[in-house]
């Protein structure tokens, strides 16, 4: 599958609330690293998190890649992607982010999924209280600072 049709497939898939369709571009084996729920892996996971987490507090998901490059192994694309919040503060917004997407493959396959994501619009668009969304922050800059990547980084 060339990259441009696999990624209509995958954003196809979530909007359509299909995480069989989805997981199925994984790798038995893959990992899908969700900015806001964490790891899921394997085709099962991975299927429950589109399936059931996804669409626990959302709705009418839309999911745009834009430009994506790939070398055969790692294919990367811009995107958009929002969705009706179903929480109580929320009131119904549309929320919208903004990211990158990552993705490693392997035999046409991918086998890590993992997204750097501007959801700070995404919380005000959710209503957040200032004090909520400085603790998503904070957990976030502590994951990022746990990655193996970041140990020079972290050097005095």
């Amino acid at each position: 599958m060339n990259p441009s049709t696999m990624l209509r497939t995958f954003c196809d898939a979530v909007e359509r609330r299909n995480g069989a369709a989805f997981a199925a571009l994984f790798a038995e084996d893959g990992v899908y690293h969700d900015v806001f729920y964490g790891a899921f892996a394997g085709r099962a996971n991975i299927a429950a998190m589109i399936d059931d987490w996804f669409y626990r507090t959302a709705e009418d998901f839309r999911w745009d890649m834009h430009a994506p490059v790939s070398d055969g192994e790692t294919l990367y694309a811009r995107y958009t992607f929002s969705y009706r919040s179903t929480l109580p503060e929320a009131n119904g917004a549309r929320v919208m982010f903004e990211g990158v997407a990552i993705m490693k493959l392997r035999d046409g396959e991918i086998t890590e999924y993992h997204e750097v994501a501007n959801t700070a619009p995404g919380f005000v668009d959710m209503n957040f209280a200032p004090e909520r969304i400085a603790k998503i922050a904070a957990r976030q800059g502590a994951a990022l600072r746990a990655r193996p990547e970041m140990k020079r980084h972290l050097a005095e």
